[in-house]
């Protein structure tokens, strides 16, 4: 998968820039968001990196016809209308193994929307895990790995740092992108 993710890349004229770090759990939040190909391409490029990356889905895509195919490809089931929220259902995930690396597209839609999902954030402060930043350049034809971030009390430092990365990171329908920033920010 490896080399077939490094072509298909490599023929559509992106580049790879940045390191993943080597860490046994993580949560990748990956944006902008702005098109049905995003997931697929920052999928792809974490194959690149050769690694085992989880995602959560909703739990009725894991019956047939789909179900094979999205835990193969590293969903996590996630039933919204379970007691406790979805954030508590992946710390579960979390602590029951020794690596995982969830991604996440944090704008939760295409569509420009007035803030992000917390739930990353959340997951990460909830679990002690660090947030690896992920960003999409359609304009550089770029996919950047950033920095690792630990998840503190100032979350409007947290959330600056997080803007400070991603604000040269253009979508591929840019009207669609939203500010970015959590509703929780204070």
């Amino acid at each position: 998968m490896r080399w077939l993710s490094h072509r298909v890349f490599r023929t559509l004229g992106w580049e790879f820039e940045g390191v993943i770090p080597d860490l046994p759990k993580m949560v990748i939040i990956g944006a902008p968001h702005t098109s049905n190909w995003d997931f697929f391409l920052l999928l792809a490029a974490l194959h690149h990196f050769d690694l085992a990356v989880r995602y959560l889905a909703k739990h009725t895509l894991f019956r047939w016809p789909f179900g094979t195919l999205v835990r193969a490809t590293g969903g996590i089931p996630v039933d919204r209308g379970r007691a406790g929220g979805m954030v508590a259902q992946v710390k579960e995930a979390f602590d029951s193994v020794d690596r995982m690396i969830l991604v996440i597209a944090p704008e939760g839609t295409r569509k420009a929307s007035p803030s992000w999902k917390s739930g990353f954030f959340q997951i990460a402060e909830r679990t002690g895990v660090p947030v690896v930043l992920a960003g999409l350049d359609y304009a550089n034809r770029a996919l950047t790995i950033g920095p690792e971030l630990e998840v503190g009390d100032d979350r409007r430092a947290f959330m600056d740092r997080v803007r400070a990365f991603y604000s040269d990171k253009h979508g591929l329908h840019r009207e669609q992108q939203g500010p970015v920033r959590i509703h929780q920010e204070g």
